[in-house]
């Protein structure tokens, strides 16, 4: 069975961008119901994985709508909580080199970032991805993950579901973007997970399931 993993700070952390009763709406009902039912769906079929990304990659391959849409939820939640910090940041050493060479600056990184989010329609996540050095900004429907393309390493994801945040800022996705970006992207997880797309280290992974 896979848990729902604990935030990696307060609940208040990231206010006033992120509300602590948006944060205990976000995870403890949405991402709570996404792993209730992910598991449910796993017992159903008596499937024992050792592992979140191979239960994502294998129901892509085999069209399994449920596992797509609750384990890919269960996965991005899990990976949005780390990619956000309580203090704001900015990138550096080889990240911040490869941010200058694909978008220019890091100004410019930021608004390609929120253009993207703004621009894709209805629910979903827009992430800055990196196959090996090179980064790239893109965004995905529903509960789509970027774990079936195995060459790719998610870098940051911002979440672009209403739920994410409506109740602080309205119908302003693009107010929350901007504010998501400049203060409360973790710059710090970001470095790692771009050292493990270049060779060193080891990129993110859900917390394995318990007996």
């Amino acid at each position: 069975m896979f848990k729902l993993p604990d935030l990696p700070y307060a609940y208040d952390a990231l206010s006033p961008v992120i509300s602590d009763a948006t944060m205990h709406l976000h995870h403890d009902k949405h991402h709570a119901r996404y792993v209730t039912v992910l598991n449910q769906a796993l017992e159903e079929s008596g499937a024992k994985p050792a592992d979140l990304e191979s239960v994502v990659r294998e129901a892509v391959a085999k069209g399994d709508k449920k596992l797509i849409n609750n384990g890919g939820q269960a996965w991005n939640h899990a990976f949005f909580w780390e990619a956000m910090a309580g203090s704001a940041s900015t990138p550096t050493g080889a990240l911040a080199a490869a941010i200058d060479k694909a978008f220019g600056d890091f100004e410019a990184f930021k608004a390609a970032f929120v253009k993207e989010g703004v621009g894709h329609f209805g629910s979903g996540w827009v992430w800055l991805v990196a196959h090996g050095e090179t980064l790239s900004i893109k965004s995905s429907h529903d509960g789509e993950t970027l774990l079936p393309d195995t060459a790719a390493t998610p870098i940051l994801v911002c979440d672009l579901w209403e739920h994410a945040y409506y109740l602080d800022h309205k119908n302003d996705r693009e107010g929350f973007l901007k504010q998501w970006i400049a203060t409360l992207a973790n710059w710090g997880f970001a470095e790692a997970q771009y050292a493990a797309a270049t060779g060193t280290g080891k990129a993110y992974a859900y917390p394995a399931p318990t007996a």
